[in-house]
């Protein structure tokens, strides 16, 4: 089983910078697709931005230009880097991974527990 703990999350001014980390530990065949979501209070969780086993990124409009996802795969860890933060990307900001346990298993995904991030103005 596969567990996901995010970091990084804090209080940051309008126009600064975050970076938060995913560090998967446990075991797994093998972690594939790995997200980042956020959720604000009285929100549905929305999709920031995805990477790929092989590297292929996707983000949310509002955030494209301004987060960058990367994954180190020797690591199986993943980062969101936040620049430029703005006054509507406060949330509780989510990890996922696609995981496999062992070959044959149809894939899972596990989520972190998350980790707020506050922006002042």
């Amino acid at each position: 089983q596969v567990q996901l703990v995010e970091s990084g999350g804090g209080l940051v001014q309008a126009g600064g910078s975050l970076r938060l980390s995913c560090a998967a530990s446990g075991r797994a065949f093998s972690i594939n697709a790995m997200g980042w979501y956020r959720q604000a209070p009285g929100a549905q969780r929305e999709l920031v931005a995805h990477i790929t086993s092989g590297g292929s990124t996707n983000y949310a409009g509002s955030v494209k230009g301004r987060f960058t996802i990367s994954r180190d795969n020797a690591k199986n860890t993943g980062y969101l880097q936040m620049n430029s933060l703005q006054p509507e990307d406060p949330a509780v900001y989510y990890c996922s991974a696609v995981t496999i346990a062992l070959p044959g298993l149809v894939p899972a995904t596990v989520w972190g527990q998350g980790t707020l991030v506050t922006v002042s103005s």
